[in-house]
């Protein structure tokens, strides 16, 4: 048994055990956090060494978005403008956005990727490639269908729907 199993202790009433199970929960997540900020850190190497993950985390976004404002990522990323101004300055000296006229209001600007940036990032991510669908491959697609309900339900605040 792993240091983030837990058995509970039904002697502790059932808030400690759900207490206990909700530590265990924590534990997990907690892991599993480390496991993707190793990944977020190779994947920025990657694609520029000595790229800071938060500069990656940047450069994704802005590659989900599409085309995005800063002000738009800065909301999204919940990060300071001067932040993501200053993360901007360095993706775009390293040729892997651009910028262009927002066609809805002259003083701001679209960011996007640049063909040069969208083949640094497939790059970036190809070792990773099919990593979920590796982990996942004994899984049936029930328990993977429960576990995004699950993460869903989690993540929006919801009480999880049981589907039935």
């Amino acid at each position: 048994m792993s240091d983030t199993e837990m058995i509970p202790d039904p002697a502790r009433g059932s808030e400690g055990v759900r207490a206990d199970a909700v530590r265990a929960l924590e534990a997990e997540f907690s892991e599993l956090i480390t496991h993707f900020r190793r990944l977020i850190m190779e994947n920025a190497d990657r694609v520029s060494p000595g790229m800071l993950p938060g500069a990656y985390k940047t450069f994704t976004t802005i590659a989900r978005c599409g085309q995005v404002t800063s002000s738009a990522l800065s909301e999204r990323m919940l990060v300071d403008k001067g932040q993501i101004s200053r993360t901007v300055r360095e993706l775009e000296s390293l040729g892997l956005i651009e910028r262009s006229p927002d066609p809805r209001d002259g003083r701001s600007s679209l960011l996007s990727l640049t063909s040069h940036g969208e083949a640094k990032l497939a790059e970036a991510r190809l070792p990773q490639e099919g990593l979920l669908m590796r982990h996942l491959s004994e899984w049936s697609v029930d328990d993977i269908d429960n576990l995004t309900r699950l993460l869903h339900a989690l993540g929006s605040g919801r009480t999880p729907d049981t589907g039935a």
